[in-house]
């Protein structure tokens, strides 16, 4: 029998801005509420995860940036693909950045996997910037338990504590392709 494909964003669709991570070194999710989570079981071996998000970020000097995607939340600290702590520019304001992944299930159950790349774009002036693979390492398969619902969220993480180094997601959506 025929398989039925299809694209579809997976709810709940945000509309707000999540809350801007300021003055602290920890990875934070930045997600827009309400959070994003995958229900038990729903992922099939051959579907593919789309997740983009974009938003905005300020700094003083030179402080380093982390982004990425993470699979169970950013203390499960399962990066689907993530940047390396890499040097921003210096004292911007609302410099665009955007990020974007594609994962396709390879396995599932209690030690599914996933593997997929992607990019950030990240501005070092409004309408300038550079495009950075995800993930910075080798290419590889990332471990997921598909079995019990898993929040997937953006995590940032700045590498200097400051009031002026705000970083705000302004979107985040996830599609599940197949």
């Amino acid at each position: 029998m025929a398989r039925t494909l299809y694209v579809a964003p997976v709810p709940p669709l945000n509309a707000t801005a999540g809350t801007a991570l300021a003055n602290s070194v920890t990875l934070t999710d930045i997600s827009p509420a309400p959070q994003i989570i995958l229900p038990a079981n729903l992922l099939d071996v051959g579907q593919v995860l789309r997740l983009k998000a974009f938003g905005v970020f300020s700094t003083t000097v030179t402080p380093t940036l982390l982004e990425g995607f993470y699979w169970g939340g950013v203390t499960a600290a399962t990066p689907l693909a993530a940047t390396a702590a890499v040097a921003t520019a210096s004292g911007v304001t609302n410099v665009p950045w955007h990020l974007e992944y594609e994962g396709r299930v390879r396995s599932t159950g209690t030690a599914g996997t996933i593997m997929g790349a992607g990019f950030e774009y990240r501005g070092t002036a409004v309408g300038t910037g550079n495009f950075l693979p995800i993930p910075v390492t080798a290419l590889a398969t990332v471990t997921i338990n598909t079995t019990v619902a898993q929040p997937l969220t953006v995590g940032a993480q700045w590498g200097t504590q400051s009031a002026s180094n705000t970083i705000t997601c302004h979107h985040f959506s996830v599609e599940l392709i197949g």
